[in-house]
C-alpha cells in the first residue's frame, strides 16, 4: 500500500492515507463512518487496490452488500488477489441469490482454502441453507465442519476457528427450538472463551467485576486479625468519648458542640491527567499512522516525540 500511495501526488497520498486510516480505526465502532472515509479515500484513489478493497469490507460492515461485492471483485480483479470468497458468497445470500452464493462456496472449497477461509465458507454455506429451509442440511455442515456428532465438552482449549463454528452451530441450535442444548453449547464457548472472542460471554449475560488482588487474597489470616483488631480498638476509642462527653455534660462543662466547629475544608488528591496513557486526541492518532503509512517517521519515534511534546506543554503551564 505504501508504494501504491507514493505514486499519487504527496498532498493527495497524504489525504487518501488520513482516510484509510480514519476508516481501519472506525471499522468496529462506526461501520458508517469507516464507510464514508474509505468512499472519500476512493474519490481520490480510485485506482489504488488496497482503496477499493477498504470501501469494500467497510461496506460489508455497514451493511451494504452490493456495494461490498462490488468494490471488493474490483480489488480482486486489480490486485489478482483471491481473498475475500466467503465474504463474496455471504454478499450474494444477503442480496437474496443464495444460488450463486453456493456455487461461490462450493468453488472456494474445491481449491482447499487454509483452514480459517474454510471455517468461514461452511459458515456461509449452513446460512444459506437456513435461509432456503433446509434445516437438517445446516445442520450437517456444521456438525461435519466440527468433526460429526459434537459435544460441548470437547471445546475445553479449542482453537479460536473451532469456538467460531461452535457459535454458529449454537446459534442454529437455537433457531431450531433447542433452547437448552443451545445454552449448554453457549455455556461451554464461553468457558473455553475467556476474552470472548466470540459474544458468548456477553449472550449469556455474564458480568466480570474487577478486583484488586487483596480483596481476593485469602491465604493471609492475620490480614483478618489486624481488621478485627482495628474494629475493637476503634470501637473502644469511640465509647470512652462518649464517657467523657456524657462526664462534661453531668458537671456543667462548657464543651463545645460540633456543629459551631468551623467546617475543615475537604482535602482532594489531585490526579495525573494522563494516567492511562490515552492522552493524544483521535485525530494526533490518526496523523501518526498516517506517517507510519506514507514512511515517513519510525512509529515508535512519532510516539517518543508526542510524549515530548506533551512533557513540554505541561512544563510550560508550571511555569504561567
Amino acid at each position: 500500500m505504501r508504494v501504491a500511495l507514493r505514486g499519487l501526488d504527496p498532498r493527495n497520498a497524504d489525504k487518501v492515507a488520513g482516510h484509510l486510516v480514519a476508516a481501519g480505526t472506525l471499522l468496529d465502532e462506526d461501520p458508517e463512518a469507516s464507510l464514508a472515509h474509505a468512499r472519500a479515500a476512493r474519490d481520490r484513489a480510485s485506482r489504488v487496490a488496497a482503496v477499493r478493497e477498504a470501501v469494500g469490507v467497510a461496506a460489508y460492515y455497514a451493511g451494504d452488500y452490493a456495494e461490498a461485492a462490488r468494490e471488493i471483485r474490483a480489488y480482486r480483479r486489480m490486485s489478482g488477489d483471491t481473498a475475500y470468497r466467503a465474504v463474496l458468497a455471504d454478499c450474494e445470500r444477503a442480496q437474496g441469490r443464495p444460488d450463486v452464493a453456493l456455487r461461490l462456496v462450493a468453488e472456494a472449497l474445491a481449491e482447499n482454502p487454509d483452514p480459517e477461509e474454510t471455517v468461514e465458507l461452511r459458515i456461509v454455506e449452513a446460512g444459506v441453507r437456513l435461509d432456503l429451509d433446509e434445516a437438517p442440511a445446516a445442520r450437517l455442515v456444521l456438525e461435519g465442519a466440527l468433526g460429526g456428532r459434537p459435544d460441548p465438552q470437547s471445546l475445553e482449549g479449542a482453537d479460536p476457528l473451532r469456538l467460531r463454528l461452535a457459535s454458529a452451530y449454537a446459534d442454529l441450535l437455537e433457531v431450531q427450538g433447542e433452547t437448552a442444548l443451545a445454552m449448554e453449547w453457549l455455556t461451554a464457548i464461553a468457558a473455553a472463551d475467556p476474552e470472548d472472542l466470540t459474544g458468548a460471554v456477553d449472550r449469556l449475560g455474564i458480568e466480570f467485576t474487577d478486583m484488586d488482588d487483596e480483596d481476593i487474597d485469602g491465604d493471609d489470616p492475620d490480614r483478618y486479625d489486624d481488621a478485627r483488631s482495628d474494629d475493637d480498638a476503634q470501637d473502644e476509642a469511640t465509647a470512652g468519648g462518649e464517657a467523657t462527653a456524657g462526664g462534661e455534660a453531668t458537671s456543667g462543662g462548657s464543651g463545645h458542640d460540633d456543629e459551631n466547629l468551623p467546617a475543615q475544608p475537604e482535602t482532594v488528591e489531585e490526579l495525573p491527567e494522563d494516567d492511562h496513557g490515552l492522552g493524544r486526541s483521535f485525530d494526533e492518532d490518526v496523523e501518526a499512522e498516517v506517517a507510519e503509512l506514507l514512511g515517513e517517521s519510525d512509529p515508535a519515534a512519532a510516539t517518543d516525540a508526542a510524549d515530548l511534546e506533551q512533557s513540554d506543554g505541561e512544563a510550560a503551564d508550571q511555569q504561567h
